[in-house]
């Protein structure tokens, strides 16, 4: 009911105005938006939402597809299935689709972005073109250190009302190679090759269904398609994409052909694979025939319903981490998870980092380095949510990694900017005059700002 992409401009006034009305009564009291933290795919709810002043930034559509520039132009609340959906029936993809529907622009641009076409495109922040933001005095202005000090803020240096994203011609399938390994040497030789071979895979992924047991995939967009070998896998009726994988861990080596936004949205319906802590029964046939069109429930659903009781119990026993590592990291950082969590299966995605401005430090041009995503409940005895994190992250610290910022991170402030390079960050704050305006992103995504 609020989509209008040709009041865009009107729109974003509104915001302009309301933090010129916040200016013009003294700055009593930082500001956020005002989406509810429920709403948010995050797992938590930040406390801030209770005591900053909230701005109204109600901006949802697709404003501008220009062909000929190759650019989308959307606004932050336009999520990944709506930009997909817009996108491929004209002929045009972005570079990088993270296969959550929910996924906002806004989320993935001010905090982070990943697919399994990142070896070759970065992450969201790498294909952006220009951000459009009202900024602390309730002006638009742009720069260069302006942009380059907005990806990883979480909003903390104004509000993102627009952002021009590059795209590249869409294809109609995904044909999808499957490559079951059953050693651990093999699980990271098969990645690493995967991710650093020059040409041909448009697509790496990896599942890991035990510490010596993985699927890697490697996908190239294509025209053409062996009709026998198409799978449609949005199907309600059809296994769950992480289930479907684990079959080819008997079947052998395989590939297929999945249409282009099946494949980018592969995960949505189990929601990787947390569904099956929700909903047991959501993979058995029976249930996905008749009741696998209510899949999933909205994560925001899930959040706004969920009482103290169940709060706590995912916080005792359940994890939700994505950590980058160096590619030679790897097998480290592999055996590090499995002692620590020995949870499976685990997400792997490589993604190239280009040395750019801003708050990720990179040790070279175009650094090559693996997220490893790890949802659900740990099996190991001695799991801990505090203690096992906290030596998760100082591993994360002496690998020269990087934390992905949704989730809990218990790092001291000290360690949150040995992690992150603050000085555009810090520089930035102190000219556009941030200090009262928002908060720092320490004071965001630490643990102790959420629920």
């Amino acid at each position: 009911m609020n989509s209008a992409p040709h009041k865009h401009v009107e729109k974003v006034k509104h915001v302009q105005k309301q933090v010129k009305s916040w200016n013009e009564k003294g700055r009593q009291g930082q500001m956020c938006t005002a989406r509810p933290g429920w709403m948010a795919v995050c797992l938590r709810e930040g406390k801030y939402k209770k005591t900053l002043q909230n701005i109204d930034v109600n901006l949802m559509d697709v404003i501008e597809v220009d062909a000929e520039k190759q650019i989308v132009r959307v606004e932050p609340l336009a999520t990944m299935g709506q930009v997909s959906a817009t996108l491929i029936p004209m002929g045009w993809t972005l570079p990088i689709v993270p296969e959550l529907d929910d996924l906002t622009v806004g989320g993935l641009i001010m905090g982070v972005g990943i697919e399994s076409s990142s070896h070759k495109h970065g992450l969201m922040q790498h294909v952006c073109e220009a951000l459009e933001v009202v900024l602390a005095d309730g002006n638009v202005k742009d720069n260069p250190d302006l942009f380059y000090s907005l990806f990883w803020s979480h909003g903390t240096l104004g509000f993102l009302v627009s952002a021009d994203i590059r795209i590249v011609p869409a294809k109609k399938f995904v044909k999808l190679s499957y490559k079951p390994v059953h050693t651990f040497s093999e699980v990271v030789t098969e990645f690493e090759q995967s991710t650093l071979k020059k040409t041909g895979n448009d697509f790496v992924e990896g599942l890991m269904y035990s510490k010596n047991e993985a699927v890697i995939m490697t996908g190239i967009m294509t025209d053409e398609a062996e009709p026998d070998k198409v799978n449609v896998i949005s199907r309600h009726y059809k296994p769950w994409f992480f289930k479907h994988v684990e079959t080819f861990l008997q079947r052998g080596e395989d590939y297929e052909y999945i249409p282009l936004r099946d494949y980018y949205h592969r995960h949505t319906r189990s929601i990787f694979w947390q569904l099956q802590d929700i909903v047991p029964f959501g993979n058995n046939f029976v249930f996905r025939v008749l009741f696998g069109w209510l899949m999933p429930p909205k994560i925001s659903l899930l959040k706004l319903t969920q009482g103290e009781t169940i709060k706590r119990m995912y916080e005792k026993h359940q994890i939700i981490q994505d950590l980058l590592v160096p590619l030679s990291k790897l097998d480290s950082a592999l055996l590090k998870f499995h002692d620590e969590i020995e949870l499976y299966p685990l997400w792997l995605c490589p993604l190239k980092l280009p040395k750019t401005p801003g708050f990720l430090r990179c040790s070279k041009e175009d650094e090559i380095l693996v997220d490893i995503g790890a949802y659900g409940s740990p099996k190991t005895k001695h799991y801990h949510a505090y203690d096992t994190t906290r030596r998760l992250e100082k591993f994360l610290l002496g690998a020269n990694g990087i934390q992905m910022l949704y989730a809990d991170s218990y790092l001291t402030r000290e360690e949150f900017r040995q992690m992150f390079d603050h000085s555009l960050y810090d520089k930035m704050r102190a000219k556009l005059n941030c200090s009262d305006a928002f908060p720092e992103i320490y004071d965001k995504v630490n643990r102790s700002a959420r629920d």
